[in-house]
């Protein structure tokens, strides 16, 4: 199916026809199958890789601040957006796809075309890319926009009162989420929302109108410019970002998390690629415990039915176009792509009341090897295609959310209803759930929920700024805080005031208790899972956090609403001040008092100990990042230097070591082969991309002499392991557990500079295990005993070795003095996992400081 040529649209907007709005544009290239998702692996290729190609790709992007979405007004809401310097290398140009820069104009374009089509900047991307937010409905006095306001703040506030509110059943516009491109190299979704938007503006028909009337649609143009331009999955920070919504560390996701907070979705469709053919979820087992999945299967199901059919009429067969028939997980798979963390950008939206919501893939690929080697007439044929069959889907859904209108927001009504009273979730089955068949046992997954949690204040307690952290993580997922007046005893235990509460009877508790609960493990219920499966940040990210299953009586404490967590930075007493450094937030203020010059000594449980004299610059810096200086007598011994870290990491790894404040030098085989200057280094840190073995003899000499001048090294996952065994460094025997195992697991910390501080529970993906230690060699964490894992999935190999039982009581953390002369550690574990275990990264920074002297 070929494509008219395109034409480059300029900001000549007023002489701008029809058809030119719909054109692709502007290519300046010459014109010229896969069945499923890849199974998840550890990021590889280094953590520059999309950074880079946007530097050879485009030039520095704005940076000032973005608007915040507009809450007053009515509709529409118009932006004139500045239009990027023209970009002949962005990727989409090849497969004739809009550019990034072209897409501006566009919308300035359909902004004059119509009152229908309101566009707003919803955020920027990493690299600094403007996110574009588009709403298509019919046009809002203020006051119409401020009665919408007013009825969706209802739903969750007082879903009671909403299911008897007639004006809701009535006048209430639907909310429609599309979300495009979150994968930079899944182009396509772009181009079919622009060509949706255009025909919805100049539509005359009275189904469109009504369509309309009924209803909000919200676009997100592309989630993910830099990739997009790029022609990277990831973002400019090297993340993937269809993995980051229970972290929210990237820009974007933090903006598609503000979306769906503010506009409250009850559908929402997520476009990808490439699954040949068509993939259109609800997915197989498991399903996340947490939704009220008998309310969701049943409308995720029905619009993917009619995705299907639309899919289908487009005509397109394997015979002439090399396109399958559509695949319904749900319906035609067993295991393999499910929706049971909330990673995920259908799953999370979920939790903020989006009753149907979908990944769809469109089959023919044209990213990774075929964009480069394949023909780009074939390629421009498939992107077609692709545009197409994205096109179809949303045309479905809009049918769908206009049909069935009244029932979708009955059911996000009645979602936030059993959570704000507490009812028990209702088991899927095919009565509960009629009209969809096939429904077993296999599909039951629910949850007893709390009746609340408690983020405990006062002395004694882990962190008070990792609460501070996870009480801001809670409210920006829109889950409602409390904190105490007065003390209080509730289940037995007694809490100061200052304490913080999570009422569960609340509209969201589902995303409450993902973000709380330590989990669940299901490794018995299936043989495999597409990506991570436990996550707990109650467990994870440095805070105290109970968990109340009853309250006998009810909670009657004497509390206030939160907004934010209180201010928890503090310089107390006088004289020398200590730093624990068990938190991120400390390792950054730290980092931040040694490259000011300040000289800081170590005490012996790896804390730092700042001079009296520098007490105005720790003030400073315990109001910046929220940390506590405390007085002590303790004068450590031994200094604290500057540590510039040479890393061989993953995007996530070095993402959080930045966080942490640490100078980051990105090394890999090739790197180090190309020549690199090792005393710009005081640490090498290794878990990806650097093999010893394949390093040239120059730059294995270079390495060799920086390992025996003391240099020292900390290495994590086999990457590492294999490197320390390659290199000769610290005499231990790596256990691979297996490859496919991933979750929450409880330790045993030693204590002492490395672990003292450490929460008893860590992080694994692929886990590793240490045996035969040799002299001197330091465990510094263990594998629980029992049965290490908490949540997640972590089966025995099909030979019965490595699972949780054989890593059992194991050397998960050790250290020693390398055979070459410095300090070296080896990780098991994943700490820095994707910037999301916030608790664990103090491990890894005390490592780090530590090895470098």
């Amino acid at each position: 199916m070929g494509i008219p040529r395109p034409v480059l649209l300029t900001t000549a907007v007023s002489a701008l026809a029809g058809a030119l709005l719909l054109a692709p544009l502007p290519a300046t290239a010459a014109p010229g199958q896969d069945t499923r998702r890849p199974h998840p692996v550890r990021e590889s290729g280094g953590p520059d890789t999309t950074a880079a190609a946007l530097q050879k790709t485009t030039g520095t992007p704005g940076t000032s601040a973005p608007p915040a979405l507009r809450k007053d007004g009515g509709y529409p809401r118009r932006t004139v957006l500045d239009t990027p310097p023209e970009n002949p290398a962005d990727k989409s140009i090849k497969l004739g796809l809009a550019p990034y820069h072209s897409l501006a104009p566009r919308l300035n374009a359909l902004q004059k075309l119509s009152d229908r089509v309101s566009v707003e900047v919803a955020g920027r991307s990493a690299a600094g890319h403007e996110l574009y937010l588009v709403t298509v409905t019919a046009p809002e006095s203020s006051r119409e926009s401020r009665e919408q306001d007013r009825m969706r703040e209802l739903i969750e506030d007082s879903p009671a009162a909403a299911a008897k509110d007639r004006r809701i059943t009535s006048s209430y516009k639907t909310p429609v989420f599309i979300n495009n491109n979150i994968h930079g190299n899944e182009w396509e979704g772009t181009d079919a929302a622009l060509k949706l938007i255009e025909e919805l503006a100049k539509a005359k028909d009275g189904r469109t109108a009504g369509l309309l009337a009924k209803n909000r649609i919200y676009l997100n143009v592309t989630a993910n410019p830099d990739g997009r331009i790029a022609g990277t999955r990831a973002n400019g920070n090297g993340f993937d970002l269809n993995r980051d919504f229970i972290t929210a560390s990237q820009p974007e996701s933090q903006t598609i998390r503000r979306i769906a907070v503010d506009k409250q979705p009850a559908v929402m469709l997520d476009l990808h690629g490439y699954v040949n053919g068509t993939l259109i979820e609800p997915t197989t087992p498991p399903h996340g415990e947490n939704y009220e999945y008998d309310l969701f299967l049943k409308n995720s199901y029905a619009n993917a039915l009619g995705m299907e059919k639309a899919v289908n009429d487009l005509g397109y067969t394997p015979d002439k176009d090399g396109v399958q028939p559509p695949v319904i997980p749900f319906r035609d798979q067993q295991e393999g792509w499910d929706d049971w963390p909330p990673i995920f950008t259908p799953q999370y939206m979920a939790f903020q009341g989006a009753v149907a919501s979908h990944t769809v893939e469109f089959p023919m690929r044209v990213n990774n090897n075929d964009y480069n080697n394949l023909p780009v007439e074939e390629l421009r044929r498939r992107s077609a295609i692709n545009t197409d069959i994205a096109g179809a889907v949303m045309r479905a859904t809009l049918d769908y959310t206009l049909d069935h209108r009244t029932s979708l927001i009955a059911d996000q009504i009645e979602t936030f209803r059993r959570g704000a009273a507490g009812e028990a979730q209702r088991p899927v089955s095919e009565e509960t759930v009629p009209g969809v068949p096939g429904i077993g046992p296999e599909d039951v997954y629910t949850t007893s929920f709390p009746r609340a949690y408690v983020i405990p204040a006062g002395q004694g307690q882990r962190s008070a700024t990792a609460a501070a952290r996870l009480v801001d993580h809670l409210i920006a997922n829109d889950v409602r805080v409390e904190r105490a007046r007065t003390g209080f005893r509730l289940a037995g235990r007694s809490y100061p005031a200052g304490s913080y509460l999570v009422d569960m009877h609340q509209a969201k508790r589902g995303i409450a208790n993902v973000i709380l609960d330590a989990g669940r493990d299901i490794s018995a219920d299936v043989s495999t899972m597409y990506d991570i499966s436990g996550w707990s940040l109650g467990l994870l990210w440095g805070a105290s956090v109970d968990k109340v299953q009853k309250a006998d009586g009810g909670l009657h404490i004497p509390t206030r609403p939160v907004q934010a967590a209180s201010p928890t930075g503090a310089v107390t007493g006088h004289g020398d001040l200590r730093l624990r450094l068990d938190d991120p937030k400390e390792l950054a203020a730290l980092n931040s008092l040694l490259t000011q010059g300040v000289r800081i000594r170590r005490a012996a449980d790896g804390s730092a100990i700042v001079p009296a004299s520098a007490r105005r610059e720790a003030a400073v810096l315990a109001d910046r990042y929220g940390v506590a200086f405390t007085a002590t007598k303790e004068k450590g011994s031994g200094t604290v230097a500057r540590t510039r870290v040479a890393a061989a990491v993953t995007s996530g790894e070095q993402f959080a070591l930045r966080e942490m404040g640490f100078e980051v030098l990105p090394v890999s085989t090739a790197t180090l082969n190309a020549g690199f200057d090792w005393s710009k280094a005081d640490v090498l840190y290794v878990s990806s991309g650097l093999q010893y073995g394949a390093l040239n003899p120059a730059a294995r000499s270079a390495l060799d002499g920086f390992l025996a001048g003391g240099g020292g090294v900390v290495t994590l996952g086999s990457t590492g392991a294999a490197f320390n065994t390659a290199a000769g460094l610290l005499a231990v025997k790596p256990v691979a557990g297996n490859g496919d195992a991933n979750g929450v697991v409880r330790v045993t910390n030693a204590g002492g500079p490395i672990t003292g501080g450490a929460p008893a529970h860590t992080f694994v993906y692929s886990p590793l295990w240490f045996t035969d230690l040799g002299r001197g060699v330091r465990v510094e964490q263990s594998y629980g005993t029992g049965g290490p894992l908490v949540s997640g999935h972590w089966r025995a190999k099909e030979d019965g070795t490595g699972g949780p039982s054989d890593a059992a009581g194991r050397a998960s953390v050790v250290s020693g003095m390398s055979t070459k002369g410095g300090s070296v550690v080896l990780f098991g574990t994943e700490p820095l996992f994707r910037d999301h275990p916030k608790g664990l990264f103090s491990q890894v920074g005390r490592a780090l400081l530590g090895a470098a002297g």
